[in-house]
């Protein structure tokens, strides 16, 4: 029986054999590495990468997928089907000892951000991640300051990863096909930060609160948390736009304001997605 994609999961199963072959290309999986699918749909990616491996994890939310896309994987391997939210789920308990995941997947575009957000998180047992997304989301990952596309979402992930886009993937390559145009980004994370960090929920409250208004300057959009005076110390003009300070100028404003703060500082609270 064909399942009908549902709306409420933000479905688009794909189904183009030349996007999975260069999927597959990109990521290169080799038996032995313990890789992740996030949304394995209906097995279009799943059953090939299984066949490559070996063994496969698929966190999938849709509990009525899971029988089909079990029988399916029947023979070709060993398939763990973990039926959860990948947005709460924990990555890190499927690393193993001493090693770290692999992750791919086509990440559904309603809960595209705060997934990214999630697996940022978990970055330490993270090897690679191999992710389709919606172009615009892939352009805001990878923009570089004094765009529109640039925000909080790029400087986040630049501190933790390189963002390398690889290919896009036309709305025929699903079902149904999505009203917008997909892109397969590479995202690797850092060995050694590119910048300094001294207070990462500090850092990603400056980030999150200048670009919550993002047409105001430093100055303004930053006013509860900073005055101009120590914005000018960390090297930015306070009458500056958000969208113009690259993300190690965050960098500097955050750890500044951790120092103003001192070692006795009341431990902040995480900055709500």
């Amino acid at each position: 029986m064909s399942h009908r994609p549902r709306k409420r999961f933000g479905q688009h199963f794909l189904h183009d054999p030349r996007v999975v072959a260069g999927i597959l290309r990109a990521m290169d999986p080799r038996p032995g590495q313990t890789v992740v699918e996030i949304g394995p749909g209906l097995g279009a990616l799943t059953l090939p990468l299984l066949e490559r491996l070996g063994e496969l994890h698929v966190v999938e939310l849709d509990r009525d997928l899971v029988p089909a896309l079990e029988a399916r994987a029947e023979g070709r391997g060993r398939l763990h089907v973990h039926q959860a939210d990948a947005t709460r789920f924990d990555f890190v308990a499927l690393a193993p000892p001493g090693g770290r995941i692999r992750v791919v997947g086509n990440l559904p575009y309603n809960v595209s951000t705060p997934l990214l957000f999630h697996l940022l998180e978990q970055l330490a047992a993270i090897e690679d991640m191999h992710l389709m997304l919606q172009k615009e989301v892939v352009q805001r990952m990878a923009a570089a300051p004094g765009g529109k596309d640039y925000g909080r979402l790029s400087v986040m992930v630049q501190w933790r990863c390189a963002v390398e886009p690889l290919f896009h993937v036309g709305p025929g390559a699903f079902r149904p096909p999505p009203k917008v145009t997909s892109t397969v980004v590479r995202l690797v994370p850092h060995p050694h930060p590119p910048f300094e960090v001294r207070d990462p929920a500090l850092f990603a409250r400056v980030v999150a609160v200048a670009f919550s208004q993002r047409r105001k300057t430093l100055r303004n959009a930053l006013a509860a948390l900073a005055p101009p005076e120590r914005i000018a110390a960390a090297g930015l003009d306070p009458g500056e736009r958000p969208e113009r300070v690259p993300p190690e100028g965050f960098a500097r404003l955050a750890n500044l304001l951790a120092e103003d703060a001192g070692p006795g500082a009341q431990k902040r609270e995480r900055t709500p997605r």
